[in-house]
């Protein structure tokens, strides 16, 4: 067995999109008369798609259906027109994945993020990298944790599930890459912290991209 194929989160872990989600999300809030939040809060909003981060934004006497789809409408409109103001890529991110590009790897994206908006911010982003599947929310899967998009990626790909790497930052893609059978490797650059990865299954730790590289050749990563 080998490494042949690498599925990435990504917002916060290709990219740092938090301050644009959070500016997008309090504008909604502050239009519909809801106290805004602190972009560190927003670290712990984000992870589970857009329906979720509104709920969780939401006063809780104000979570009404129709507010939430108020406010969720809102904030798509706003960041739709503000998702590319403050976003990068995180330090390394394009370094790396050049690295696995040239030892021919499969590379996929697959996010929470509705479908259009991760291929707009791959494209705009992450455009020197060719990456074989981007994949974000739609109605032919369930959102992450389930772990039928991870599936359907390796299964494009044609390899093992066993064979790919599941690289993300939070508790979602830890138990998303361990329910596909994936090898779970958390990127502590990214939204959550170290023992929240660990505890929902990661088998590696990364404080840098860079890092990624040797799990490629790591065997004690099989079973």
């Amino acid at each position: 067995m080998k490494i042949q194929g690498v599925i990435f989160d990504l917002d916060g872990t290709l990219l740092d999109t938090l301050e644009d989600i959070a500016d997008s999300a309090n504008a909604a809030l502050a239009e519909r008369g809801h106290p805004p939040h602190p972009v560190s809060a927003y670290r712990y909003f984000v992870g589970d798609g857009a329906p979720t981060l509104i709920h969780r934004i939401l006063p809780e006497k104000a979570r009404s259906a129709a507010e939430e789809a108020a406010v969720l409408a809102r904030y798509k409109e706003v960041y739709a027109v503000r998702w590319n103001i403050k976003t990068a890529p995180y330090a390394g991110i394009e370094a790396m994945l050049a690295a696995m590009t040239s030892r021919g790897l499969r590379l996929g994206v697959l996010s929470n993020k509705p479908h259009d908006a991760t291929e707009e911010c791959v494209a705009g982003f992450l455009h020197g990298t060719r990456f074989d599947i981007v994949q974000g929310q739609t109605t032919a899967f369930p959102r992450k944790p389930d772990p039928a998009g991870a599936c359907a990626i390796a299964h494009r790909f044609g390899i093992p599930p066993a064979e790919c790497l599941y690289v993300g930052d939070t508790a979602t893609d830890m138990q998303t890459a361990v329910r596909a059978g994936m090898i779970p490797v958390g990127a502590l650059w990214g939204f959550r912290t170290a023992d929240e990865l660990t505890a929902h299954g990661a088998r590696r730790l990364v404080g840098h991209p860079s890092e990624l590289i040797p799990l490629l050749d790591d065997r004690t990563l099989y079973p």
